[in-house]
C-alpha cells in the first residue's frame, strides 16, 4: 500500500506481460554483443588473427578507461534530456545502427596488417562499440525503477531483463558452434572455430540480431512515455558542475558496496568467460558441437537464474539472498578443473568429462543470472534514496556505472585472461594437438586461484550493501509525502 502510493504520472504499479518481455527483449543487444566479447574475441584476435593476446587485452582495457567517463556523462544526459519522446527513448532509437554497423566490423579485421596496425584497428573498434551500447544500455536499463515499483517486482523485471540477455546471447554462441563453425571446417582448418571467415559470417548475423532487439525494446516500451517523469527544468551547467552532481549523486556507502562486489564480479566473469572456450578446445579436447551443446545448457540456467531472483528476494531480502547465491556459484565454478588437477576424472573422451562440464555450467550459470538480477534490483532501489538526499531522478547516472561495470567484462577481465595466459606460458596460434599435458596444468593452476579470489573479493563486498525492504517502503512513502 505504501509503494502504490508513490506511483508518479499514472505510472502502472507493476509493468503487464508485454512491457516486461519488450523491456527484457532489449537486453538480448547486449547479450550478442557481450557474447561475442567475453567468449570469441580474445581467442579471435590470439589465436586466429594473430594478435598478441597482451595487445588484445591492452586494447579493451584502454577503452574502458575512455568508457569511465563517456558512461556517466552518457548517463547524467538522459536523466535530463526534455524531448517529445522523454528522457530514454530519443537514446534508444539513435544507437541502433552505430552499435550494429560498428559491430559488424569488428569481425572483418584487414588481412596481412601488422601487429600495431590491427592493435589499432582493435581499440578504435572498441571504444566505437562500447560508446554506442552505452547509448543503449543505459537509458534502456534506466527504465526499470519507474517500470517497476516494488521491492521484489523490480527483482522479478531485472530478471526477465537477465533471462533474455542470457538467452539470446546463447542462442548466437550456440549457432556459431553448431552451425557457423561446423560449416568453415575445412581440411586445411579441421576446427571451423579457427577460421576467419566463420567471424565474419557471425560479424553479419548477430549485428542483424542487435538492431532487431535494440527497435523491439524500443517501440515496445514506446507507449510508456507518457507515464514517466519528465526531464527536470534545463539548466546551464558546466563538465565540472555536471560531474560535481555526478560524484554527488554516486558516492554513498551502498553504492560503493555494489560498484566494488560488481567490478570484481565482472572481473571473474570476464577472465571464466574469456578463458571458457580455451578449456572446452584445448583442457577437456571437446569438439565444436559438444561446445555448442553445453553452451545451450545456459537456456535452462537463464529460467532457474530468472525464477528464482524473485524468490531469494521475497524469502531472503536480496543483500542476504545476493551473498548467499555468491557463494554457491563460486563454489561450484571451477569444480571439474578442480577435480581434474585432483586426477578424480577420467581421461578426456570419456562420457563422465562431458556430462560432468555440461552439468556444472548449467547449475553454475542459474545461479550466477540469479545474483545479477539481486544485484540490478539493488541498484533500482538506490535511486529513491538518492532522490530523497539530492532532489534529482538519477537512474541514468546510477545504471551508467553498472554499464560500465557489465563492460569490464571485456576490458579488465579480457586483460586478467591474458595474464593468466601468460603466466601458464599458453602457446600462441597453437591447435589443440599442439598444446602440452604440463601447458593445461599449468593453465588450470593459474586459473582456480586468480577466479576464487576474484570470488572472495565480491562476497564481501556485496556484504556490505544495507539497504532494505523496510528502509525501500520508507523512502517511497518519503518521496509519496513530498510530492503530495
Amino acid at each position: 500500500m505504501v509503494e502504490a502510493t508513490a506511483v508518479a504520472a499514472g505510472t502502472p504499479e507493476k509493468p503487464g506481460l508485454r512491457t516486461r518481455l519488450a523491456f527484457g527483449f532489449g537486453a538480448g543487444a547486449y547479450g550478442v554483443k557481450d557474447g561475442g566479447f567475453s567468449y570469441f574475441l580474445l581467442i579471435f584476435y590470439s589465436q586466429v588473427i594473430g594478435l598478441d593476446a597482451r595487445l588484445v587485452g591492452l586494447a579493451l582495457t584502454i577503452a574502458l578507461v575512455l568508457d569511465a567517463i563517456s558512461d556517466p556523462i552518457v548517463g547524467y544526459w538522459s536523466d535530463n534530456l526534455r524531448s517529445r519522446w522523454g528522457r530514454r527513448h530519443p537514446f534508444l532509437y539513435a544507437s541502433a545502427l552505430p552499435t550494429a554497423g560498428t559491430y559488424l566490423l569488428i569481425w572483418n579485421p584487414p588481412v596481412g596488417w601488422s601487429q600495431a596496425a590491427l592493435f589499432w584497428y582493435l581499440l578504435v573498434l572498441a571504444v566505437l562499440i562500447r560508446t554506442a551500447i552505452t547509448f543503449y544500455e543505459t537509458p534502456s536499463t534506466a527504465l526499470g525503477p519507474e517500470l517497476a515499483k516494488s521491492y521484489d517486482d523490480r527483482t522479478a523485471l531485472y530478471g526477465w531483463r537477465l533471462f533474455f540477455a542470457w538467452v539470446i546471447g546463447t542462442i548466437m554462441t550456440v549457432t556459431n558452434f553448431t552451425l557457423i563453425f561446423p560449416a568453415f571446417s575445412t581440411p586445411a582448418i579441421p576446427n571451423g572455430q579457427f577460421n576467419r571467415e566463420a567471424y565474419a559470417l557471425y560479424g553479419l548475423i548477430a549485428a542483424a540480431l542487435i538492431l532487431v532487439a535494440i527497435l523491439v525494446s524500443a517501440v515496445g516500451t514506446h507507449g510508456h512515455i507518457r507515464h514517466l517523469r519528465e526531464a527536470p527544468p534545463r539548466r546551464a551547467l558546466g563538465l565540472k558542475a555536471i560531474f560535481r552532481e555526478i560524484f554527488e549523486t554516486l558516492f554513498r556507502r551502498d553504492f560503493a558496496a555494489l560498484f566494488a562486489a560488481n567490478l570484481f564480479g565482472a572481473i571473474a566473469t570476464g577472465v571464466t568467460a574469456s578463458l571458457s572456450f580455451y578449456f572446452y578446445a584445448y583442457f577437456w579436447g571437446f569438439s565444436p558441437q559438444q561446445t555448442g551443446l553445453i553452451t545451450m545448457s545456459v537456456f535452462a540456467s537463464a529460467i532457474i537464474g530468472g525464477s528464482l531472483a524473485p524468490v531469494i528476494s521475497r524469502r531472503l531480502g536480496k543483500r542476504r539472498g545476493a551473498v548467499i547465491i555468491g557463494l554457491l556459484a563460486g563454489l561450484v565454478l571451477p569444480l571439474p578443473i578442480i577435480l581434474r588437477l585432483l586426477g578424480l576424472l577420467p581421461p578426456n573422451g570419456d562420457p563422465v568429462i562431458f556430462w560432468t562440464v555440461f552439468g556444472v555450467t548449467l547449475i553454475d550459470v542459474g545461479l550466477v543470472i540469479c545474483f545479477q538480477a539481486l544485484v540490478a534490483s539493488m541498484v533500482a532501489d538506490l535511486v529513491e534514496q538518492a532522490e530523497l538526499a539530492t532532489g534529482r531522478r538519477s537512474e541514468g547516472v546510477f545504471f551508467s556505472a553498472n554499464t560500465f561495470i557489465r563492460k569490464s567484462v571485456q576490458g579488465l577481465g579480457v586483460m586478467a585472461a591474458s595474464f593468466v595466459l601468460t603466466l601458464a606460458a599458453f602457446p600462441k596460434g597453437a591447435t589443440p594437438d599442439q598444446v602440452s599435458a604440463d601447458s593445461l596444468m599449468r593453465l588450470g593452476v593459474t586459473y582456480v586461484p586468480a577466479v576464487w579470489l576474484l570470488w572472495t573479493c565480491m562476497i564481501l563486498a556485496v556484504s556490505r550493501y544495507r539497504l532494505s525492504r523496510a528502509d525501500h517502503e520508507a523512502n517511497m512513502a518519503a518521496l509519496a509525502a513530498r510530492e503530495g
